[in-house]
Parts: structure tokens; sequence; C-alpha cells
């Protein structure tokens, strides 16, 4: 319940709070002149304002820019179906020969798992980027969607078609069409640099049409999601319902699509990832023009150098990418323990025994087959595997011991630290860079 002041008994306070004051004041000074000794006293002043004025940092408002673009943001509302498993019937604790029992337990188990549909509603955000009615927004927003309905700023709801999307980039794309033409905003030419204003504008907890301002704290951010994760990170703060909405810069164009938070409660704590427009604006463009994203292949995979391999290979720098081979082409490799015709002499530094592979049934017709390793030598510590197949090594194929031990010897003979392995096992292929003992 509010408890009410007395305006008197608020007027008789005041003197004895500013009493209390100038006793402590008083005592104050008589503790520091016990400390220091007598000094005479000055009166008190107030700080003289600065002279000018300072000038702020950033934009003094972002009204102008909010006025300009909000029109164009839009809630996206998705009803669904989804089936729910029926929850595990649980029996009552009865005996046999109790009369319900039957009861319960010829009904109880019909009822059992019987999957029941469930109707579900979620929010999320969008954008116009044509005068058409062409909305942006992420996949996860519309997936499994019955129903999707677009709210407006002007507080008309209508109804949405999923033109397209693509699961890879997280994004959509819808068409709203109410007759006129539509406010829309643009994506933005040039790619924004860390600390530059990011302003988000969406429709978080079913709040549209809110703002918020903050800079962009990182770019190329792999956070999991896809294979192609190159993320914005921006602490303008969203949160869920924020997902498809735009992230504008400072000038109201679209820098990229909000998507995901990193938030161990939930709600915002500054880490906020969206798809940048150079990502964003093509595969919205092949959604539109195709309904879907054809992707090229090459049929070859790659890996990353190291380090390690760019000395075995005698490069200056990690750069680039190796290429481990062509995807047909690939086979996995296989041992049987009982086949093993030979346990050849320990390779020297190396730390492994091998056979030719073609010596054992299903590991191939090339390369060799190791077949036993120290588990302290260097080919163990790298990753090498019993049951793994050392198809080339510096760069030759190698299909005996022989061929092995001249590799390793020109490795060493060049001046390399580490000699450079290719390696099939049930994983796949890769390169995989050993040191060499008594390499300099």
């Amino acid at each position: 319940m509010p408890i009410a002041i007395n305006p008197r008994d608020r007027a008789m306070k005041a003197p004895r709070r500013a009493s209390r004051l100038a006793l402590l004041g008083a005592a104050a000074a008589l503790a520091l002149g016990a400390a220091i000794g007598p000094a005479p006293l000055t009166p008190a002043y107030a700080e003289a304002p600065l002279s000018g004025s300072v000038t702020a940092a950033g934009p003094a408002s972002f009204a102008d820019i909010v006025e300009r673009v909000k029109p164009a943001v839009v809630a996206i509302k998705v009803k669904a179906v989804e089936d729910s498993q029926g929850g595990a019937f649980e029996m009552p604790d009865m005996s046999p020969d109790d009369p319900m029992y039957r009861f319960f337990k010829r009904f109880g188990d019909q009822g059992q798992g019987r999957p029941q549909k469930r109707m579900t509603m979620s929010q999320g955000s969008g954008f116009i980027i044509s005068a058409d009615g062409y909305v942006v927004t992420n996949n996860h927003v519309v997936e499994h969607a019955s129903e999707v309905e677009v709210a407006l700023d002007d507080g008309r709801t209508l109804p949405a078609k999923v033109i397209g999307a693509d699961k890879r980039t997280d994004l959509a794309l819808l068409k709203i069409n109410d007759g006129h033409t539509l406010p829309y905003v643009e994506w933005g030419t040039t790619a924004p640099r860390v600390g530059d204003w990011v302003i988000a504008v969406g429709n978080p907890f079913g709040l549209g049409g809110s703002v918020s301002a903050g800079i962009v704290s990182a770019r190329g951010r792999d956070i999991g999601a896809g294979p192609y994760d190159d993320f914005l990170q921006i602490d303008a703060p969203v949160n869920r319902g924020n997902s498809g909405g735009p992230a504008f810069d400072s000038h109201g164009n679209v820098i990229g699509v909000n998507t995901a938070i990193y938030s161990p409660s939930g709600g915002s704590i500054g880490i906020g990832f969206a798809i940048p427009t150079e990502v964003a604006r093509d595969v919205v463009a092949a959604l539109k023009e195709k309904g879907s994203v054809s992707r090229g292949w090459i049929g070859v995979k790659i890996q990353n150098v190291t380090q390690e391999i760019a000395d075995s290979l005698g490069l200056k720098s990690t750069k680039g990418a190796l290429i481990l081979g062509t995807l047909p082409d690939e086979r996995e490799a296989r041992t049987d323990d009982e086949n093993f015709s030979e346990q050849g002499p320990e390779l020297s530094g190396l730390g492994i025994e091998v056979v030719p592979a073609t010596e054992v049934r299903g590991a191939g017709k090339e390369g060799l087959l190791v077949t036993d390793l120290d588990p302290s030598g260097a080919a163990a510590q790298k990753g090498v595997r019993r049951g793994d197949v050392i198809v080339e090594a510096g760069g030759q194929p190698v299909n005996s011991r022989r061929d092995l031990a001249a590799a390793l010897d020109a490795a060493r003979k060049d001046g390399r630290r580490s000699v450079l392995l290719r390696v099939k096992s049930a994983d796949g292929a890769k390169f995989v860079a050993v040191p060499l003992k008594g390499a300099g």
C-alpha cells in the first residue's frame, strides 16, 4: 500500500538534514585539521563550466533515418501444423483384480503414443525490398509454415506467399500484394567497417517497430550455423522476434539481415549476428528468379594449409588450399587383420609399420597400409592411425617401403623439417605433415 507523506513533515525534515550535513562537514574538517595541522578555511566555489561544446562522435539522433526506413520493416506471423507424439499413458497402481483395471488397460493402451496434430504460432521480422511487395526474412522464421501473414507498419495485415527459401544461408523471400506501391528499402553497396554505426529495426517479442542502435563489433564470424557462415557481429540489442529484420547503416541502407544472438539467458547481451548484404543480396536475387539457389560443384575435396604443411612443401605462407582428390575416385580404406602377410620393419623416424595395400583385402590397389605404429611416434602424434593407407609422400606415389624410404631421404636432403603424407582413412582423404628426425 502506498505511504502518503505530509508536506509539513517533508519541510521539517529538510532543515534537520541540512544541520546534520553541516555537523558532518565540521567533524571532517576537524579530523583533517588534527591530522595535518591548522589550515586557513577556504570557501568552496562551484567549478566554472567548460567553455565551448564537445563534438559528438556519432549522429545527434537516428530519428530522421528511422522515420525514413521504418515503414518498410514488417512483422512476420506464421502458423504451422506439427506432429506431436502423444504422451505415454501411465497405468494407475491397482490390482489386476480391480474392476477398473481392464478399463484402464484397454483404453490407456489405445491412446498411447498416437501422433497428434498441433497448431503452432510464431513471429519474426522482415523488410520490403521492392515497391511491388517482395519481403526478405529468415528461412527459420517461415520454415514448415502453413500460413504466413505480414503486418505492415501502418497496422494493416496482408497474406504472404513464400517465393523461395535457402536453408544453407537461412534466407527466405516472400511476396505480398495490396494493389498499391509499398515503401521499401535498398541494399547497401559499401561493406561496413568494424566500428561503424548499425541500427536494428524489428519485432522483438511481438513489439513491432522496435529500434535499437549499436556498432559493428566484428566481421567474418563463423558461428557453426552452416557451410557459408560469414556473419557480421553487432552489439545493437536484438532479441527473439528480430530474426529476419534489417540492420541499417547510418545512411539507411541495409547492411545485414539479423539472424541469431549469443545469449545464455535467451535475451540480448550485446552479441548479435547478421547475414551481410553481400551474401543476402545474391541469394535473394536467385530466390526471386528461380525460387531456389543453385551452387557450383567442382567435385574435389580440399584441405587448409597449416604451417607444418607449408614447411613440408617449401611454401612461404599458408595461403591457398590443398586438393585431396576428385570425389568419385575416393575409396574407403578398410583392413582385415587376418590378411596381414608381412609386418615390415618400423620405418625410421615415423614410428610406423607398413605393407603394400594390394596385399590386404579391401585396402585398395595403391599405397601402403599402416599395420602398426608407435603411439609416441611422429606419425601417431599427427593423427595417423592403424588401418590408414599412405598414398603419397613428398608429392610422390608410394607403393612399397622402398618408395616411402626414398621420399623421406629426399625430404631430408632438401632440408625439409617434415614430410607431407597423403593419407586415406575411413573418414576420407587428408594431408598430414609428419616431422622428420634429424631435420634442421
